[in-house]
This record gives structure tokens, sequence and C-alpha cells, in this order.
């Protein structure tokens, strides 16, 4: 099992402090979840049911006209390459380690590529790979770049695997709408940007076919009836998806003027987290946690991604820390 941010848990055995007491910043996940509404008896007691309702409110929320609902999209990242025979896969990278070691694991060869790489790269390809905004750097590639790069892989049967996570956000810069193309597969999460990842639900948009093939794989009621209840209320309050929107870009915002007062500038970041490079980035983690703040560690390149405080008191928490951090490292 690969590592990932949110193990609060394990960071309460190693450092000895109680759970109430961290703040924990180590996901990306927007810090203010929407409330959950009444769930029904029925919802529990009976077995889920699709197009209940669910399905239509997250077309309405994507703007397409066919998706698959599954639980949470890493049930989708395991399952994809099990629908093409072994080939080669280009992944950009960083990325999300989850991409990578799944197509891996059902016998793709991985060619890890850069931006800059990807055009002389493409057409030894049978798929493109990558997660926009990226997770952990931040990075987003333009709709036109992604567009151009689907047309040269569909030509030849290739997909474009887009996973736009941390998307919900900026929605402007979506593909989402064009998944219906051949060849063009996009993945999105619903826990981050509504605050709600333990209740495991994702979507998948592209063809017709390639939304069937995945339904077989994964089998029958793969999203709980509790859950397909939430989602949909979630997706009809369209006050708070802008109210939502604008609290994570003043957060972000805050929060990289914070690294940057504490010269620790981020080499990148969206509107659900900053990222900063550094050698120094393991001491850093270390130095928070005993402090009882937790945020993600990367090894390959160092680097710490840090998720939004969910208040001003967190914030200055959070400040307060990395001010002892500049005096003793100075």
């Amino acid at each position: 099992m690969l590592e990932h941010g949110g193990r609060l848990l394990k960071a309460v055995r190693q450092y000895g402090i109680a759970r109430e007491q961290w703040l924990d910043l180590s996901s990306g996940i927007a810090p203010w979840a929407y409330p959950v509404p009444d769930i029904p008896l029925d919802a529990w007691a009976r077995l889920p049911e699709t197009e209940d309702g669910l399905e239509q409110a997250a077309r309405g929320y994507y703007g397409v006209s066919a998706l698959l609902a599954v639980a949470g999209s890493q049930a989708a990242i395991q399952a994809l390459p099990l629908l093409r025979p072994a080939g080669r896969i280009g992944v950009l990278s960083p990325c999300y380690a989850e991409h990578p070691h799944a197509w891996q694991r059902a016998g793709h060869v991985l060619v890890e590529l850069d931006e800059t790489q990807v055009e002389a790269a493409l057409d030894s390809l049978g798929v493109l790979l990558l997660v926009n905004p990226n997770n952990p750097t931040g990075r987003r590639v333009s709709r036109e770049r992604l567009l151009a790069w689907h047309a040269r892989l569909a030509e030849r049967g290739g997909w474009l695997v887009v996973d736009e996570a941390f998307m919900d956000n900026t929605p402007q810069y979506s593909v989402v709408e064009q998944a219906g193309r051949p060849g063009l597969i996009v993945l999105r999460s619903f826990g981050k940007f509504f605050g709600l990842a333990g209740v495991r639900l994702g979507f998948v948009m592209a063809q017709a076919q390639v939304l069937q093939a995945l339904a077989e794989a994964l089998g029958p009621w793969t999203v709980s009836g509790p859950t397909r209840v939430l989602g949909q209320a979630c997706f009809a309050d369209q006050a708070a998806h802008l109210a939502q929107i604008d609290r994570c870009h003043l957060a972000s915002e805050r929060l990289a003027r914070l690294l940057g007062d504490a010269g620790l500038a981020p080499s990148g970041g969206c509107d659900l987290f900053q990222y900063v490079r550094g050698e120094q980035a393991a001491h850093l983690h270390d130095f928070l946690a005993r402090r009882g703040i937790l945020v993600r560690l990367f090894e390959q390149p160092p680097a710490l991604r840090l998720g939004l405080p969910p208040s001003a008191a967190d914030e200055q928490r959070l400040a307060l820390a990395l001010a002892d951090y500049q005096k003793e490292s100075a």
C-alpha cells in the first residue's frame, strides 16, 4: 500500500500527541465540509439503485451527458489499466502515485515525462495520463494543449486520461465537457471540493463503451445508498458551490502569503493546497509534527504539501510554528 496524506492516527502514535490536539493539513481536502442531509432509512435498508437522481444531478453539475459513479476515483484508477492491452503509458510526473502504480501493476510499461517531453513521446504512447491541476505540484496544463494531445492519441486509438480531482475550484480550465470524444477519459473526485472524502464518491466521464466496460469491471452496487443521497443533495446546492470556491481561493492565497513570509515561498499549488520544494522538507515536516501540525511529505523531489487551515486561529498557529522554525534555522 502506498503512503498518503490523512494518516492522522499514525502521527498520533508516532508523536504521542492526542488526536484532538492536531492541526491536520496533510490532505488537499477542503476543510469545510458540506452539511450532511438527513438520510432516509430506505437508503440504508435497500440495495442502491442507479439513476435515482444522483447521476442526473452529477451530469448537471459537470455539464456532461454521460458518466459513471464510482466509490471514489481511486476505484477507477485501479480498474482503468485492466481495460487496455499492455502498452506504453506516458505519465506526467511527479503525480499522484496511485496512477503509475496501477498501470505498472497491470503490466504496462511506464514512461515518466515532464511537460516539455510530451510532444516528442506522444506518438509512441498508447495512453497519456496526467493530473490537472497536478497533485502534488499544482501544475496546470491548458485546455488547448490537452485537446491537441488528445487528438493525436485518438488518431491511433490511444487514450488521454485526465484526473481532475482538484478542478472543482477552477471549472473554467476543465476538459470534462469534451469527455464524449473517443479516447478522452476524465476522472473527478467528489470528496475534495465538498470536504467529504469519507463518503468515497467519484465520477468517470468517457465514451459510452468505456463507461460500460468500467462498470462491468467494477461490478454492481459500487456506491452506497447513503452516499447517493448525500451526493445528490450537495450537487443541488449551487449557491454553496460558489461560496466554497471563493472561500478556498482566499484561504489558499493567505496560505501562500504565510509561507512566503516564513521564507518558504510555494513553488506550486492550487486553491486546495500549496506545494513547497526544498532539501529541508523532511526536517520541517518533523519540526511541525512535533508541534501537532501534520503536513504531507514527499521524498522525490523533497517537498511538502500543505492543505488549507480551516480558521484564522489555525493560520496563526501555523505561522507561529514556522516563525519558530525560522529562528531555529537562522
